[in-house]
């Protein structure tokens, strides 16, 4: 599985790349107003850092003004992909841009028919958010499931990130679902890297080392 960050914050995904194992970014213009960046500029410097796949939302709710947007935002650098929602007018639009080469991370997805429909107007990704399929009471790592098998069924090549991570708990089981992507907080990849045992390891081996270094 890959993993991808989910963040506006230049520090956290510097940091998260160092460690190794970032594959990719995904943001909003609310990301980038909670850091108190420009949208286009932010982009930019994360496609700078990071290599791999940049989620960028398009905001436009009517399919010729989706599309229009998201040419442009695609134009910041070549590995950036555009965020639409799930909608008619965002079917039609996704539809359009991937006929032009143009990658789509259709999100806000909820349901396996919304995800296949997404695979079948050609999305690149796809984002069912976790932790609101939680909040109302819903299974949202069954329903992570039954994307993965239906999208085995039929070769689809629409990637699953996993979004809307809450813990990580919510990382293990995506990946035992079969989600090719998690896009996790800066705050859950930290958590995911402790634990208890392997601090109380660490302070043993340099309580011990402390012990036998002067001997």
């Amino acid at each position: 599985m890959r993993f991808f960050i989910d963040t506006a914050n230049i520090e956290e995904i510097r940091e998260a790349a160092s460690w190794g194992i970032l594959d990719g970014v995904t943001t909003n213009p609310t990301l980038c107003a909670k850091e108190g960046r420009e949208f286009r500029s932010s982009i930019k410097e994360i496609a700078d850092i990071v290599d791999g796949p940049i989620s960028a939302e398009a905001i436009s709710m009517e399919r010729d003004g989706i599309v229009e947007e998201a040419r442009k935002i695609a134009s910041i650098a070549p590995n950036i992909v555009v965020k639409i929602p799930i909608t008619e007018e965002g079917l039609a639009a996704t539809k359009k841009l991937s006929s032009e080469g143009i990658k789509v991370n259709m999100t806000l997805i909820f349901s396996v028919n919304q995800a296949l429909l997404a695979a079948k107007v050609g999305a690149a990704f796809v984002s069912p958010f976790l932790g609101r399929l939680d909040d109302i009471g819903h299974d949202s790592i069954a329903i992570l499931y039954d994307m993965v098998v239906v999208y085995q069924n039929y070769d689809f090549d629409t990637k699953i990130i996993a979004a809307s991570i809450r813990h990580p708990l919510h990382v293990t089981k995506a990946a035992e679902a079969g989600a090719d992507i998690a896009t996790v907080p800066f705050s859950i990849l930290q958590q995911i890297v402790t634990h208890p045992l392997t601090d109380k390891g660490i302070d043993r081996f340099l309580k011990d080392w402390d012990k036998i270094k002067n001997l």
